[in-house]
């Protein structure tokens, strides 16, 4: 599995250090930029959206809507969509409970940390889910929630080590990933990330183990408030993705090639791609969250839907004060809207049922909320739009 990190005189060393750093800085930039109110609503859109693309990846695809349907107990009357929509609840359940806290202080790369993020996803999968099929026996193989696989297995061209080597593999990999310096541990994360998937320890589900892993390990590092997923980068370069970590499976070339069994020069590739890539997500979601974009793009849509009949007409400047102000007093409203505290309770009242606002009694204050249905409109681009 050596090198589990790229040596200091590594060819490409130095760039990679700046990426780490520049991705430090912009993160943290980021998160300052926006208003505390904001981020819960925020981090659940990109819940939805991280759970998505990783799913995506693994050529499973529900859309957002459906999920967000699906965390409302509101499911397709088709079998597989609906398979499909728990398995989504199931992805974000995990990564709620990661957000929560519950593998910070290094915990992510530990032994016990890997198994209990497969045991809380696979627990929560429906039964037609937990089933692999073995390409060389043609058996039918139940996957046990949290448990190390306890056969062999070839993935594609790659032949994993074997189940009895597991557990001095994941202690060797929680002894390095987690005793490492803020930066370093930021490069590392995307070596972890393959490293992970070349012990292939489970049966199934190695693959989203990985991506809600390396979350758990750029949260922590970065402070990221969940605020923009990796996710979103590898499934939208899915291909080179895929490409670049089969690479990392390859035998040292040479000499010149680092001083592991594997091949230090393709997993400095994949190190400086992955990157670029969490780079690219946060300058992403920076775009869509500038404020003056933002509430152009949220008051076109309530000039619409009062054109519509939807909204009163007067909707747009509760969602502007929510919006500049991060939160607005339930007794502000009238005040903004210029108008009677009846007429204010009723306009709130649509924006609440409509999902716009949220707040956690009818007398704590209003915040905005980022619906699924709503994020072509409010941030295009964040996930595909519905199809049908």
């Amino acid at each position: 599995m050596e090198p589990l990190l790229l040596a200091d005189g590594y060819r490409r060393r130095g760039p990679i250090t700046d990426l780490a750093l520049e991705l430090a800085q912009k993160s943290a930039g980021f998160r300052r930029s926006l208003p505390e109110s904001l981020l819960p609503s925020l981090a659940d859109l990109v819940r939805s959206m991280n759970c998505y693309y990783s799913n995506l990846i693994e050529g499973h695809d529900t859309h957002p809507i459906d999920i967000e349907r699906a965390l409302r107990n509101d499911y397709s009357n088709d079998a597989r969509k609906r398979d499909l929509q728990l398995e989504a609840k199931a992805h974000i359940t995990v990564q709620l409970w990661i957000d929560s806290g519950a593998l910070r202080g290094g915990h992510a790369v530990t032994k016990e940390s890997i198994c209990e993020i497969h045991r809380r996803f696979c627990q929560l999968l429906p039964n037609d889910l937990l089933w692999v099929d073995d390409s060389a026996t043609k058996q039918r193989l139940a996957v046990v929630p949290g448990q190390l696989r306890l056969r062999d297995v070839q993935v594609g061209r790659h032949v994993a080590i074997s189940c009895g080597a597991l557990p001095r593999f994941l202690t060797r990999f929680s002894q390095v990933y987690g005793r490492l310096g803020k930066t370093e541990h930021i490069i590392a994360v995307a070596a972890a990330h393959h490293r992970l998937l070349w012990m292939h320890p489970f049966l199934d589900a190695n693959g989203r183990v990985a991506r809600l892993m390396s979350h758990a390990q750029l949260l922590e590092l970065l402070d990221t408030g969940a605020l923009w997923s990796v996710a979103r980068g590898l499934a939208r370069n899915a291909q080179e993705y895929k490409i670049l970590l089969a690479n990392c499976d390859n035998l040292r070339r040479n000499d010149l090639d680092g001083r592991g069994t594997l091949s230090e020069e393709a997993l400095g590739a994949f190190t400086e791609f992955f990157l670029k890539v969490c780079l690219d997500q946060v300058t992403f979601m920076e775009g869509l969250m500038q404020p003056h974009r933002l509430r152009n793009r949220i008051l076109l849509w309530a000039a619409e839907e009062a054109r519509l009949g939807e909204l009163p007409v007067k909707a747009g400047a509760i969602l502007e004060a929510v919006l500049y102000r991060g939160e607005l007093p339930r007794g502000d409203a009238a005040a903004v809207l210029a108008t009677g505290e009846r007429q204010a309770r009723r306009i709130v009242s649509d924006l609440l049922n409509k999902g716009v606002l949220i707040s956690e009694s009818p007398r704590a204050p209003l915040c905005l909320a980022f619906p699924a249905t709503l994020a072509s409109r409010w941030m295009p681009g964040l996930f595909p739009e519905k199809l049908d």
